[in-house]
């Protein structure tokens, strides 16, 4: 780890000795703790994956009009492409031992980044409180199935929202607050727990199907339709790019977890597990489900809760939405959480802490009605575009920085110097070659998601703001690269 030795023994009466106050709290400063495992790894990548939202899309392919195989085909690449880029951007945060939001003063400057960290944060913001309203949906579903006296409750509204599902929301919305509360070892414990806990529900529920229907009841060929060979490349490709654009949140903030890995060898091996093995074998278990729902009740139902909700047994019923909003709880809890709490905490780090970075988006949710958001999907798609259409700029600029600029070099002291000495305070602590990339870059995601005419360009805006941030920064940047290199001293990395 790079000068990690140095570092801790300097530091080992005072942690923040010689940072800026400015740029530096607890929760910001290099970790010491760095004692993650590949399953931990393994397990953040189940909770992002076994979700609702994980299962309406995987599911979703299969109506495409693709084979079964060239639907898997499409899931494995896509995947892959993940794994790929979740190892490049562990990396830095992996070697310096700080979430994305530090990470990022590296390219932007020590408070140009928080122009990347409130664009992620504000992302994780609307998704928050989408999926807070899920998980409280599920559980309005199993209180009904249980107490149907409670359908009164469904009737009035305040806000749009009935006074059960206010309920709901909020024992959803304490729970997540709970967990969060009590750190990141109370998280890594809680995720470790809701991945493998929703492969049991998914697995049992496949066998339910299956002894519903006969093994004869299970299509792997779900289309409704027939493609030529033109539509099913094309069909491909964008089914590919979407799995990449599902991920893409998480995958930007990926080193908010990787900080705490204890090498790049433990975390490529459980981004190896939790991404193309895992994904493809929930994949498998999900095309078995919805095929089986296509002949059991008639049509295909994609909508997980939905089909949980038909299993005849009350009990069964019950175990498997509890264990579906655990899940929704995981991937809430470490996708758009923890991500807002470290990066509204840069913004302010000795007013913001963690704990109060996360409270922020929580209670923004509730402000943002995001029921409301949910229920108008015009609404709900030109929003996330509008932040999407950030994402893939961001990614692009940080690998590129890191990677290109810097040789993967990072001089973990100088992302807490607020001084012109700093090596990351370029200008006024703002680095003006990467904003002049990232603003066009932004410009033409904006563009592709605001005409009609290229909608179905919109499905490729990550990979387009990727590649037209990286090549334009590397550009701009490309006299810094030498002089900048030349400045560090190499960082051994531990395997």
């Amino acid at each position: 780890m790079p000068n990690r030795q140095t570092t801790h023994q300097v530091k080992a009466a005072d942690p923040h000795a010689g940072y800026s106050p400015r740029l530096c709290n607890e929760d910001l400063a290099p970790t010491r703790d760095q004692n993650w495992s590949w399953y931990n790894i393994f397990s953040f990548w189940m909770s992002d994956v076994h979700s609702m939202g994980g299962y309406v899309v995987a599911a979703s392919f299969f109506t495409l009009g693709l084979a079964s195989w060239q639907v898997l085909l499409c899931l494995l690449v896509g995947i892959c492409i993940v794994q790929l880029c979740a190892n490049l951007v562990a990396k830095p945060s992996q070697m310096a031992g700080v979430p994305y939001a530090v990470i990022c003063r590296q390219a932007f400057g020590v408070f140009g980044a928080n122009i990347p960290a409130v664009i992620r944060g504000l992302i994780a913001f609307a998704w928050y409180g989408i999926q807070t309203y899920l998980a409280a949906n599920a559980l309005m579903l199993v209180l009904l199935k249980f107490w149907p006296s409670l359908a009164p409750l469904t009737e009035s509204h305040f806000l749009g929202l009935s006074l059960l599902g206010w309920l709901c929301f909020s024992a959803m919305w304490l729970l997540q607050a709970m967990v969060f509360w009590h750190g990141m070892n109370a998280i890594k414990r809680f995720i470790d727990i809701a991945g493998p806990a929703v492969y049991v529900v998914m697995l049992a529920l496949a066998g339910w199907i299956v002894y519903k229907t006969g093994v004869d009841g299970i299509s792997f060929t779900l289309a409704s339709k027939s493609l030529s060979t033109g539509d099913q490349t094309w069909q491909m490709i964008t089914a590919t790019a979407l799995v990449v654009s599902y991920f893409s949140g998480p995958l930007l903030n990926f080193g908010d977890f990787s900080r705490y890995g204890k090498s790049m060898g433990e975390i490529r091996r459980g981004n190896r597990w939790g991404l193309p093995f895992n994904f493809l074998l929930f994949s498998v278990v999900t095309v078995v489900i919805v095929s089986g729902t296509q002949s059991l009740f008639g049509r295909m139902i994609t909508d997980p809760i939905e089909t949980v909700s038909r299993v005849g047994n009350d009990l069964a019923v019950a175990i498997g939405l509890l264990t579906m909003i655990i899940a929704t709880i995981g991937i809430n809890i470490v996708a758009n959480f923890v991500s807002p709490a470290f990066d509204f905490s840069n913004c302010s780090p000795q007013k913001i802490s963690f704990r109060t970075g996360g409270m922020i988006a929580a209670v923004g949710s509730i402000l943002l009605t995001p029921w409301n958001l949910f229920n108008s999907p015009e609404l709900i798609h030109y929003t996330l575009d509008v932040l999407g259409a950030f994402i893939g700029p961001l990614f692009g600029i940080l690998l590129v920085d890191f990677y290109l600029i810097k040789r993967g070099q990072v001089s973990v002291n100088d992302l807490f110097n607020d001084t012109p000495a700093g090596k990351y305070w370029y200008r006024n602590g703002f680095n003006p070659k990467a904003i002049a990339a990232l603003i066009p870059s932004v410009a033409v995601g904006l563009v592709i998601s605001f005409i009609p005419a290229l909608h179905e360009v919109a499905n490729f805006s990550w990979f387009i703001g990727v590649f037209l941030s990286g090549v334009a920064y590397r550009w701009i940047a490309r006299d810094e690269r030498a002089v900048t290199a030349a400045g560090f001293s190499p960082l051994p990395q531990k395997e």
